[in-house]
């Protein structure tokens, strides 16, 4: 699928990951490469990594790189871009990573009107058939693409994260539920979760 640096069992550890191989994940496994070259694997929190983005390409970094929601070394800063900063503790090395516009073309445009079509009324099997040739031909695009082509990489203008924190867990008052103590808010002296929080504002 690739003529890159990642190996065979990496995509498709990836891709196991993720659930399935699509345009978006191949995105990602770019990243994931650049990200591995230049800064290496994170075994705990050494490397951060900052996503802009939800879709599937973040799936990539998680599995490959070492950085998780769970370890707290990948943070999300919903922008709605494309786009990963990488940050490594041992020299303070940054560099933010974004995708360039694709460029357009019949294939593309085609495949888009057929993801509309899918996700508003179903595709017949003719078109199933065709969409996915389609995403399987920019997927070979995305992965053997020259890195320069697909992205731009500066240096991040945002400081070093800090480590993750460990902090205390409280009770809701209203739901009964633990929450962290950096996740509450108080309402007449009460402590509460956001979500109780934010029910009782709309009663007000």
């Amino acid at each position: 699928m690739s003529n890159n640096a990642l190996t065979d069992r990496q995509i498709q550890e990836a891709i196991s990951f993720h659930g399935h191989s699509c345009p978006g994940l191949a995105y990602g496994l770019r990243v994931a490469e650049y990200a591995l070259r230049e800064f290496g694997h994170s075994g705990d929190e050494e490397i951060v990594a900052i996503t802009e983005t939800d879709m599937c390409a973040v799936d990539a970094i998680q599995s490959l790189v070492g950085c998780s929601f769970g370890k707290g070394n990948l943070l999300y800063h919903d922008t709605g871009k494309v786009a990963f900063t990488f940050y490594r503790r041992s020299d303070g090395k940054s560099r933010r990573v974004v995708r360039k516009p694709e460029r357009t073309t019949a294939a593309g445009e085609e495949n888009k009107t057929l993801m509309r079509k899918k996700a508003d009324q179903g595709l017949t099997e003719a078109e199933a058939k065709r969409l996915a040739i389609l995403r399987e031909m920019r997927m070979k695009e995305i992965m053997t693409a020259d890195f320069e082509d697909l992205f731009s990489v500066k240096e991040s203008a945002l400081a070093l994260p800090r480590h993750a924190r460990i902090v205390d867990t409280l009770v809701c008052e209203r739901c009964g539920e633990p929450v962290m103590e950096t996740r509450t808010r108080r309402s007449g002296g009460a402590v509460l979760c956001i979500p109780c929080f934010e029910a009782e504002d709309r009663r007000a």
